[in-house]
């Protein structure tokens, strides 16, 4: 789940709805990809896919597919189908972005390498929510100072989903679900001619490739799962465990305010935690120049969290809003986010039964503000699931463990976004079909991400060989900031 305030994965140019009247095609007929889908060796084409799989001569839809070919004649394994997260991240690139974050070649000679725009996003059928732009800052819940907050942004959220379900594509709202793209995923498996397909997912795409491998499980080959959801995908208890998850990750921000005495952050752990409080209540009182209030602080905060690369940023930003210096340059903004937002609000609100009652949330806000203080009572905070114009077509996916031995789940000890706790129930549910390697490292993501030679070598060993660790293992750090 690449969920950002400031910035989020970009969504590629959407393509016009397949007629209704489509016919379906099983073979995929490789071409030159879209102008904005950039990589070298790469090539595209679509598939039609049922729907709604529960009426599949019906209405047809469009998936948008890439291919990274493998230049081994002697193509060992079949083909590595990927997600980038999300939901609502578009696919068609990433091959070639793996290809550039080093993928070893090894892997590379093994498999074709399959990217995908899910339903929903970029080339593939899009959706929309006519989203204005002060409406695309992200999903992410507002932080709640009270239970009037939460009251307010209800009457906010529930305008939202009224726009989903009024927009020009409300008609295939409901079938934008994390089971469906699995089913599309297989029909993919099914065109490309394989048996069985192999699998690397990130954040949210850990969910699909545990729906994919519990719905398929003698189809699925290597399953790789990395920085892990949990069983539930993002449901209302994994919005929740975010405010966790900034608990977790914040000591690796201290230490690098620490090392970076300039900034004026703090000399302790503890000092530096006392400044975010002081600036979030600082700006409650009274929004900075440029408009920062205490709520905007706290979700720039979590977003720049993800990754260590965001951290010189962060503190520059703290020094300027506690100091009335300038304010450093923001990060750039990718394109499309009406795109990327509109359906993941699409995939989220159509997987679970989401709570509708507006005291439901501010109990849970009241309970995480107390439980989790920096940022519990944003998670806990109200979305546009809770007033979605359909119900779910069918029951979430029980991820269980029944089905082949075949998983491996990758996770960081300090993520912000998808943290150790859902892995850990994910790891669970899968039971002995799955084994886990942890990193003692911070941010969201770990294969190729960071440079952890214990956590990378086990990837790639399983991915080329099929081999993965007897047990669980513990890896220690990579390198340091």
């Amino acid at each position: 789940m690449r969920k950002s305030v400031m910035t989020v994965l970009a969504a590629a140019v959407v393509a016009s709805p397949t007629p209704a009247g489509a016919t379906a095609t099983d073979t995929l007929n490789w071409g030159k990809c879209p102008a904005d889908v950039t990589g070298a060796g790469l090539e595209c084409a679509t598939l039609d896919v049922p729907l709604d799989y529960r009426d599949p001569g019906g209405r047809k839809i469009e998936i948008a597919v890439s291919r990274l070919a493998s230049t081994d004649p002697g193509r060992r394994r079949g083909v590595l189908l990927t997600n980038t997260g999300g939901p609502g991240g578009t696919g068609l690139t990433y091959p070639g972005i793996l290809r550039d974050m080093k993928l070893p070649r090894s892997v590379l000679d093994t498999y074709d390498v399959i990217g995908i725009d899910p339903r929903g996003t970029g080339h593939s059928t899009p959706v929309t929510c006519d989203l204005k732009p002060e409406q695309m800052a992200s999903n992410i819940p507002k932080y709640a100072l009270t239970a009037a907050d939460v009251a307010a942004q209800a009457k906010v959220v529930s305008g939202i989903a009224e726009q989903c379900g009024s927009s020009a594509t409300a008609s295939i709202l409901p079938h934008i679900t994390t089971a469906n793209t699995a089913r599309d995923m297989d029909r993919i498996r099914k065109a490309l001619g394989e048996s069985k397909v192999s699998y690397f997912g990130i954040s949210y795409g850990t969910y699909l490739g545990s729906v994919y491998t519990t719905l398929f499980p003698h189809r699925s080959d290597r399953i790789v799962l990395d920085s892990a959801t949990g069983p539930g995908g993002w449901d209302a208890s994994f919005s929740r465990m975010l405010g966790r998850g900034v608990e977790d990750r914040f000591p690796d921000f201290a230490k690098f305010a620490i090392a970076h005495p300039q900034h004026g952050l703090g000399r302790t752990p503890e000092q530096v935690k006392a400044k975010y409080f002081d600036l979030a209540r600082r700006l409650d009182a009274a929004p900075s120049p440029e408009g920062i209030t205490g709520k905007l602080f706290r979700e720039i905060t979590f977003a720049q969290l993800y990754y260590d690369k965001g951290m010189p940023w962060l503190a520059e930003f703290w020094h300027a809003l506690d100091t009335g210096s300038p304010m450093p340059e923001p990060p750039a903004s990718p394109p499309n986010l009406e795109n990327y937002l509109a359906s993941q609000l699409h995939v989220i609100c159509n997987d679970s039964d989401w709570p509708e009652s507006v005291r439901t949330y501010q109990r849970n806000v009241a309970i995480d503000r107390s439980r989790y203080p920096m940022f519990g009572a944003a998670g806990a905070n109200i979305t546009p699931c809770a007033f979605w114009p359909s119900e779910p077509v069918e029951p979430p996916v029980k991820i269980t463990d029944r089905g082949p031995s075949n998983v491996l789940i990758l996770q960081n000890l300090r993520d912000p976004a998808t943290p150790l706790a859902g892995a850990r129930k994910l790891r669970e549910a899968l039971g002995d079909r799955a084994r886990m390697v942890t990193a003692d490292q911070g941010g969201h993501l770990a294969y190729l991400f960071l440079d952890n030679r214990c956590a990378n070598d086990r990837v790639t060993t399983f991915l080329v060989t099929g081999q993965r660790p007897r047990h669980d293992v513990a890896c220690g750090a990579g390198p340091a900031l």
